[in-house]
């Protein structure tokens, strides 16, 4: 299976059953609210999201490679909040992954279309 085929299996189950593997042990990510190195705090930010929110969906729009050593994913990420009220929340942005010499993911920065204040109003929003 290539990178890509990974990349959208990971996204069609999403936090479950992920495929680190295709990661670099030393891998570079960074978002509108985390930015660290190591897969196991990637691995420690997943189990997180898991674990704290709700009928999560990362729904892909696009998946691009412009270069050899860059994939483009275009996506929104919904899920319910772990509140009394239950607001449904939807993050739309994509992500940039580098991939190494060795074929692993070097580097993830994910990129929100909205900011985080729009993120957070979501969870007031009648």
């Amino acid at each position: 299976m290539t990178v890509i085929e990974q990349i959208k299996a990971d996204y069609a189950r999403f936090p479950e059953a992920q495929s680190y593997q295709i990661y670099a042990k030393d891998v570079y990510f960074k978002d509108p609210m985390n930015e660290f190195h190591g897969i196991e705090r990637y691995q420690r930010m997943i189990g997180f999201i898991a674990q704290w929110f709700h009928n999560i969906e990362l729904e892909l729009h696009k998946v691009e490679q412009p270069q050899a050593n860059t994939v483009i994913t275009r996506w929104t990420l919904h899920f319910t909040a772990p509140t009394p009220w239950q607001p449904r929340i939807s993050i739309p942005g994509w992500s940039e992954l580098q991939i190494n010499t060795e074929g692993l993911i070097c580097a993830h920065i994910d990129y929100w279309n909205c900011s985080r204040w729009d993120v957070f109003k979501q969870l007031f929003a009648p």
